[in-house]
């Protein structure tokens, strides 16, 4: 008897698109923002369906948004983003992967290779040129994995690595790419 093949589960995280609430540091008006935000989603869950995964959204709030996509949908459970992801990746079997929706032009090949990563590691991360990371993979999860992280700072992927290997996890670093988060990175696209 064959034993199943189980594909990863590869989660997108993304805000409902409100003006206001969504891109708020690029400098544009709020309905531009929240068009961009809804258009940089859907480019990543593009990306993600080139993997051979079950692919999900978990949005931060209900929404009509990405109705088209023919993925599984969730909420974010409520608490800052290390209590959001620790959920979300403990609510599939291993493995499982989380990607932000702030890459769009992420190569899927960067996502391959952090699954690749897991034969060897317990958690790989894409690092993001600033500091943070596009995505986390994980075949193993410890419950203060991401225990005094600070979220959106230039520390963020360093103090998630520290923390993993405080908890015993190994860590491996994938492939760099950049998010777009300023003015200056929404011209790179």
């Amino acid at each position: 008897m064959r034993t199943p093949i189980i594909l990863p589960a590869v989660i997108v995280f993304a805000k409902a698109p409100v003006p206001g609430r969504v891109k708020t540091r690029l400098g544009l008006p709020p309905e531009q923002a929240a068009r961009l935000h809804y258009e940089f989603v859907e480019a990543t869950l593009r990306t993600c369906a080139q993997l051979e995964a079950r692919v999900e959204l978990h949005t931060d709030a209900e929404t009509e948004a990405w109705r088209d996509a023919k993925v599984d949908r969730a909420l974010q459970v409520p608490g800052d983003l290390g209590d959001r992801m620790l959920a979300a990746l403990r609510s599939r079997p291993a493995p499982v992967m989380i990607v932000g929706s702030d890459a769009p032009t992420l190569p899927a090949d960067h996502l391959r290779g952090l699954l690749g990563l897991l034969r060897e590691a317990d958690v790989a991360l894409g690092p993001t040129e600033d500091g943070g990371y596009y995505a986390i993979a994980c075949r193993r999860t410890e419950v203060r994995m991401f225990a005094g992280v600070e979220w959106s700072t230039d520390r963020t992927l360093a103090q998630t690595v520290a923390s993993c290997e405080a908890c015993g996890l190994t860590v491996a670093l994938g492939e760099r790419w950049f998010d777009v988060d300023t003015p200056a990175d929404l011209a790179r696209i």
